[in-house]
């Protein structure tokens, strides 16, 4: 009996040594990284002219890459570049008549009017050497009252058209007065803003590209007719390329704005490295289930993360990635 207790006694002990052994050595075991099943998602540039039109050009193609400033496509543009020219030409007239009205009359229209003058002039010192000396002469009772008030008055008639005449002289060389000037004035900068809208209405039959990045997408042929509005190119710029995954509840408290992701992808040997911008408030779940505690393991809240544009160039929306800490 003695020997049973003590061998049973010694295979208690090596028992409770290998249980402790395994849980030092499961201890010890590093924990598995946490993943989150996600995919890439891209915010797209939709390109489109606010005026309806045939379609004239397709200068890009999908999956070529464009700069800043690159032909898109082209609109027929035949009332529009019409437009602009109407535009242009009621500027140009506009512009002369109000600089015409700035410089008063023409110089031939001025030496005329000088001519006139001094035609007058000589006539009213005519009249009045005559009224001179039949002034001597009525003074002298040779001549009737009848024959001096005659003289008299047509001496001042001659000195009144002379004062008119300077008068006429002096406000054709002025010009227009000056409401007539601020109507011209006012005439040519309507004429301007039409212009500017002619123009701007023109260009807009053949947009360029804002940004530079992927063309995604085109969705009219060449000889189609494009609504108003309707978008014919999409173009996918390198920093609106994101990252959407979804995180249990459970572990959202954990993750907050800012804060650093490695995002894994198949095609690339290293994890992208990518910053949450935004955290969803409100959880998503397959089926419909009630907030009791064996449901709320299934609900997941979507995050958003965004890339440096540079690690992100080559990358293409609806890849599956895992994303870890």
């Amino acid at each position: 009996m003695k020997n049973t207790h003590a061998l049973n006694t010694k295979l208690g002990r090596l028992v409770l040594l290998v249980a402790g052994l395994g849980l030092a050595l499961t201890g010890c075991q590093p924990q598995a990284e946490t993943r989150w099943q996600g995919y890439l998602e891209g915010e797209y540039v939709y390109v489109a002219s606010p005026t309806g039109g045939r379609l004239q050009d397709l200068s890009v193609q999908r999956g070529q890459t464009v700069a800043v400033g690159a032909a898109l496509f082209a609109l027929d543009a035949t009332l529009e570049r019409a437009a602009a020219e109407q535009a242009r030409q009621r500027l140009a007239q506009a512009e002369s008549r109000w600089a015409d009205l700035r410089k008063g009359q023409r110089p031939t229209e001025l030496a005329a009017m000088d001519a006139r003058l001094r035609q007058a002039r000589a006539a009213a010192e005519l009249s009045g050497l005559e009224l001179e000396r039949i002034g001597r002469l009525f003074r002298d009772n040779v001549l009737a009252t009848e024959e001096y008030d005659r003289a008299r008055i047509s001496n001042e008639r001659n000195l009144a058209q002379v004062a008119e005449m300077e008068a006429q002289l002096a406000t054709a060389k002025l010009g227009a007065r000056m409401d007539t000037l601020a109507a011209a004035e006012a005439d040519v900068a309507v004429a301007k803003a039409a212009v500017t809208q002619a123009e701007w209405n023109l260009g807009e039959k053949a947009p360029v590209a804002s940004e530079a990045g992927l063309v995604f997408d085109t969705f009219y042929r060449v000889g189609e007719v494009v609504p108003a509005g309707g978008p014919v190119v999409a173009i996918l710029p390198p920093a609106n390329l994101k990252v959407r995954f979804f995180v249990p509840e459970a572990e959202r408290a954990t993750l907050h704005a800012g804060d650093a992701v490695l995002v894994a992808i198949s095609e690339r040997a290293e994890p992208v490295r990518a910053r949450i911008n935004y955290l969803s408030p409100r959880p998503e779940y397959t089926p419909p289930v009630l907030y009791n505690r064996e449901n709320r393991a299934k609900l997941v809240f979507m995050i958003e993360a965004e890339f440096d544009p540079s690690d992100s160039v080559e990358l293409l929306p609806g890849q599956p990635v895992d994303v870890s800490r």
